[in-house]
């Protein structure tokens, strides 16, 4: 295979890709949703204004944000998606106006025909756009007008305490007095009119909403565009098109055959360096995280039938769902993500041979900043949601509120310094390997390109201030979560494991080259742009729908082969008797495969499609293919390059293959349970409530706190007592390598002296 060849192509998908996601930027800046200067009425009456919808905007993020129900589909699944809840309360307002006024009884009462009538009233009213771009005024009828003080007298004393609301707060786990301000509580209503304005009126010249006709809302005709359709059907005549193709390429390409396995393990008489023996600290801190998530996983699924408590012990006033649900969320990012930047720190020197001057001191600074940014953004976000915090102080050290980059602007500026500074003590470590010949060069390169990558990338991050639009926002937003977490930081493992690989003999370098750089192409051919399917319905103009749409298709393709990955990688776990000591480390990579196919591809491709994304989006089918892919391929991926850490720190007798076993087991096991027993069910319970009645409905207390969704609920608890114990387990093995006195000091080389890479 022609390396050469595969990087001018890489160098072309790359250039070519971020070309158009800038392009995409672009229009969306100039599309999004206008904010008005002021919103009247018919007498000239001033609603609200552009700054009382901007400090709604901020005083919602105060509180948690997108962990407290969701905006535009984006966020948590026990509070109402508020874009949807206001558009159908105003609606229904608007209508019992109109019954009573006009025909002198409740709206539901009427007739067919005069229902039918006031809806095609209502249609008129409520998706006409009346926003005048002069004066950047929008002006509503008296009625409208009407119905909207209604719709937001619900909303101030929803976020108060007022006594009448209780049970729904506690059906949205919401706490009593969440927001004490009344100021903060008008503006958050009037931020929840403007993104409901947006999902329900006709862009200027068009028929189709700003947020293209989402959410599903039959009072309106908020339906499905035709736009939606066809790229919904394009997209899968592409996957099938293009799985096809890949499924050729493979059969054609001639393999080499398989590397005859050394006689002993390469690594057995590695002796750790003392910058690597540092790295033993972050990996005992990945599973401290990894246990403190899994518990705060717990806690947040119990929010979703006992809004206020945990098992009868009031607890939403201390810690409350946006809390835990934050806590969860971010976690799961940061125990994965320093499973990943310590394995960087530790391959470097293996692979080089080069023990940088005071690579030691870096390490552990790193450690440490890393700690003071986590602990100090959780207690940020606590301090925030309990409205201790000003606005502005809050955006800085409290809570964002943006789903995963919640951490305050403060914390966001240490944790990209601290990419920083990993990205330096990585490169000094990496350098000498880089710069001589070596037959791993292209797999070298793209693992410091993608190190590069993973620190830079991260500055998305700051593209948005206090006062973006929203639309914009998540424009960038999702920069980090798919771009940074699900493109860069993948790449970089894929190059971690396949120099793994080679370096314990199992696959030559020369095909590991091809199959890096291959592999880089097709999944960021796909990747980048891919990005688009978390655009759909953010306010952005319809391209993003077409190009989404057919990008994800090809994100699920690659996913095909995914088998034949699997077995190759169970294969190198008996290719000679000493690799047993790698055993559960390549199991886990092997499940990684698994997770991919499903939770990626299976369930990726359920939720990615416009026509299947416009009645789910924001439902528990996200949650489904959000655990299965987050912690089933990278979780998976980081656990095993963890335990490939281990392996080379511990002392060898201390290693408890027995523990590793039930830790694989009951890991995927228990996660195989939470999706199929509940998540998935409550997906498709919610989705059909979703499509006949509206997203309004899917999202209710009807529906969330029916008797079957509460007992779905608690058929999460067996699997998560099945994960627990295998998080458990994971740290008893720890322990236990702690216990034995590892990190490994030297014994068969001098001290400091890494095992060079070829």
């Amino acid at each position: 295979m022609n390396t050469k060849r595969l990087w001018l192509i890489l160098a072309l998908v790359m250039a070519a890709s971020f070309t158009v996601l800038g392009l995409m930027g672009r229009e969306i800046y100039r599309q999004a949703p206008p904010i008005p200067t002021q919103v009247v009425d018919a007498s000239g009456t001033v609603l609200m204004s552009r700054d009382d919808i901007q400090k709604g905007q901020l005083a919602y993020q105060s509180m948690g944000g997108q962990q407290v129900g969701s905006i535009w589909g984006h966020g948590g699944y026990v509070a109402p998606d508020w874009s949807a809840d206001q558009l159908h309360r105003e609606s229904m307002a608007l209508l019992e106006i109109w019954a009573q006024r006009d025909f002198g009884r409740a709206y539901d009462i009427l007739s067919a025909e005069r229902q039918a009538s006031l809806k095609a009233r209502l249609k008129a009213e409520m998706r006409t756009n009346t926003y005048d771009p002069g004066a950047g005024v929008i002006k509503v009828s008296a009625d409208r007008a009407a119905a909207m003080a209604q719709v937001k007298a619900h909303y101030v004393a929803l976020l108060g305490d007022d006594p009448a609301l209780k049970s729904l707060r506690e059906d949205y786990a919401i706490a009593d007095g969440a927001m004490p301000d009344a100021g903060r509580r008008n503006a958050v209503a009037d931020f929840y009119w403007w993104i409901s304005w947006a999902a329900g009126t006709n862009r200027p010249g068009d028929t189709v909403t700003y947020t293209s006709n989402w959410p599903h809302e039959p009072l309106i005709d908020n339906v499905p565009t035709s736009a939606n359709l066809v790229w919904s059907v394009a997209s899968v005549i592409l996957l099938i098109f293009a799985v096809g193709g890949l499924v050729w390429w493979h059969a054609k390409t001639k393999t080499e055959d398989h590397a005859k396995a050394p006689e002993a393990d390469p690594l057995f008489s590695l002796t750790p360096t003392p910058s690597q023996r540092a790295v033993f600290k972050y990996l005992l801190t990945v599973i401290g995280l990894f246990l403190l998530q899994v518990g705060l996983g717990a806690v947040t699924a119990h929010y979703a039938v006992e809004g206020h408590d945990f098992y009868g012990i009031e607890i939403s006033k201390i810690i409350p769902y946006a809390i835990t649900r934050t806590w969860h969320t971010q976690l799961a990012v940061f125990w994965i993500a320093t499973a990943w930047l310590a394995t960087g720190l530790y391959v470097a020197p293996m692979v080089s041979g080069h023990e940088p001057k005071f690579q030691r001191l870096g390490v552990n600074l790193l450690w440490a900043a890393l700690v003071f940014v986590v602990l100090g953004s959780m207690a940020g976000e606590w301090l925030g949601v309990q409205q201790i915090f000003d606005l502005d102080t809050n955006w800085w050290f409290g809570h964002q509120g943006w789903e995963y980059i919640d951490l305050g602007r403060f914390w966001q500026t240490l944790l990209f310094v601290g990419l920083l500074l990993w990205l330096v003590l990585v490169t000094r470590a990496l350098w000498p390997a880089l710069r001589k010949p070596s037959e791993s060069k292209p797999v070298l390169a793209i693992l410091f390109l993608s190190t590069v990558a993973i620190a830079l990338f991260y500055a998305a991050g700051f593209m948005w201030g206090k006062h973006s639009h929203i639309s914009v926002m998540e424009y960038w937003r999702w920069w980090i979560v798919h771009l940074w977490v699900e493109g860069f930081f993948e790449v970089f493992a894929t190059a971690v494991i396949s120099l793994l690989m080679v370096k314990l003999g199992l696959v030559r370098a020369r095909t590991a080259n091809g199959a890096v750089v291959f592999g880089t192409i097709v999944f960021m051919f796909g990747g980048v742009l891919g990005t688009a399917h978390h655009w759909y319905f953010a306010g952005t103009p319809v391209s993003v729908i077409a190009i989404g749409a057919m990008f994800s298709a090809l994100e699920v393709a690659p996913l095909a082969l995914i088998g034949a990955e699997a077995f190759e990688t169970y294969r190198h776990g008996k290719a000679a008797p000493w690799v047993s000591a790698y055993r559960w480390p390549i199991m886990f990579f092997v499940a990684v495969a698994f997770w991919n196919l499903l939770g990626a591809g299976v369930f990726g491709f359920m939720i990615n499609p416009p026509i299947s994304l416009y009645y789910i989006q924001g439902l528990n089918t996200t949650a489904t293919h959000a655990h299965s892919a987050l912690f089933g391929v990278y979780g998976m991926l980081g656990i095993g390059l963890l335990l490939f850490c281990f392996r080379g720190l511990a002392r060898r007798e201390a290693w408890n293959d027995h523990l590793l076993g039930w830790t694989f087991w009951l890991l995927n096991i228990g996660l195989a349970m939470m999706v199929f027993m509940s998540l998935l069910p409550m997906g498709v319970v919610q989705a059909l409530a979703s499509i006949e009645h509206g997203t309004w409905f899917a999202r209710s207390p009807a529906v969330i706190h029916s008797p079957l969704v509460e007992l779905l609920v608690w058929l999460r608890v067996p699997g998560d007592i099945v994960f627990g114990a295998g998080a458990l387990t994971l740290a008893a093995f720890a322990a236990k390598l702690v216990l034995s006195g590892s990190n490994r000091q030297p014994t068969s080389q001098a001290a400091g002296s890494p095992v060079a890479a070829e």
